[in-house]
């Protein structure tokens, strides 16, 4: 498999250490500041006082403690850990495929993911609790391997323009046949359909445990193949010149972004564009080095989806709207920014 350098792509960015720890070390602060905003809004508002004393000092009679640890701060866990695997999962696709396109959302993975979720909800027989992670996972993995097969086909091979159409055309399959179930099935429908909005709302500490291990092992694996991936934005035959086995890198990638967004998605539901807005905020703050963009567009990413989860949770207060309409918003425009960069 062999993708088109895009402009821009072919060649390593320059490493840029200190402004790369500068982004780093503010993006830490940026999303301490945001966790205690978090965790204290809502329908009883909670001083950031309060929370250091849940977190430190946690008291089982103080009715406010309660609400922190078996309510907030799992919605605050569920989101750092969605948004630092959807960064991850981000970078990781566009630097195997060379593509600023590509996205879980766009590329068809997060669809796989939950149609497989729905599947399994509606046949229950096949797998639910702990498994459904994995489940998510093949569901990904397989809708986008579909994806790459079909947009190698043809003389050209693979492109950044086919493998997006593709995986835009699939994602729409995916997800009627997802509402063919659910029409079908009263019973998912009434369980899955604000999940299927990307919500993080009523999130607990199950679902989080159930996906950590296939999170951390997405994670090990990107970072075990980054200095690999550094050498492949030079191109397939110079980093095979290098002695980069190309095929098993990505393959490796491609297992490891499947497992990222399939977790993701089995604990909030398809939420779109954060891989898209990462990678491009990675870049810009730091470098073309992955070893070191892999841990940054993680904080990135854990970030951004925590202003979009606050954002999602006052703007139409008292209701909550979805996270991923959120994303959506922001991300949507910046798709086609991109687009129009690319083909200007």
């Amino acid at each position: 498999m062999s993708a088109a350098p895009t402009a821009g792509a072919s060649m390593p960015a320059q490493i840029r250490p200190v402004r790369g720890l500068a982004a780093f070390a503010a993006l830490a602060v940026l999303l301490l500041a945001l966790a205690s905003i978090h965790a204290g809004i809502g329908a009883r508002p909670v001083a950031p006082a309060t929370l250091l004393k849940a977190v430190f000092a946690f008291d089982s009679h103080n009715f406010e403690h309660q609400i922190l640890v078996k309510l907030r701060f799992a919605r605050l866990a569920g989101t750092l850990l969605v948004g630092a695997a959807l960064g991850i999962a981000g970078l990781l696709l566009q630097s195997l495929l060379r593509n600023p396109l590509g996205e879980p959302h766009i590329l068809g993975l997060n669809a796989g993911a939950s149609l497989a979720v729905v599947a399994s909800t509606a046949l229950p027989f096949l797998a639910g609790g702990f498994a459904r992670p994995l489940v998510a996972a093949l569901g990904a993995g397989a809708l986008f391997a579909l994806v790459l097969m079909l947009a190698s086909a043809g003389r050209s091979g693979l492109t950044m323009l086919k493998v997006t159409f593709c995986g835009i055309a699939l994602s729409a399959l995916a997800s009627s046949l997802t509402s063919t179930i659910l029409i079908l099935d009263e019973e998912t429908l009434q369980e899955m359909r604000l999940w299927l909005a990307g919500d993080l709302a009523g999130i607990g500490y199950g679902p989080i445990g159930a996906a950590l291990p296939a999170i951390g092992i997405g994670t090990l694996l990107s970072l075990l193949i980054a200095p690999r991936l550094n050498a492949l934005a030079l191109g397939d035959a110079a980093a095979t010149g290098l002695g980069v086995p190309v095929r098993s890198t990505r393959a490796i990638g491609l297992v490891a972004t499947a497992l990222l967004c399939g977790a993701s998605v089995s604990i909030a539901g398809p939420i779109g564009f954060i891989g898209l807005i990462v990678p491009n905020a990675t870049r810009w703050l730091a470098s073309g080095d992955l070893r070191f963009a892999l841990p940054l567009s993680a904080l990135c990413g854990a970030t951004l989806l925590l202003a979009a989860d606050i954002a999602a949770r006052v703007i139409a207060g008292p209701h909550e709207l979805a996270t991923g309409i959120m994303t959506a918003i922001v991300g949507a425009p910046l798709f086609i920014l991109v687009v129009a960069r690319y083909f200007r």
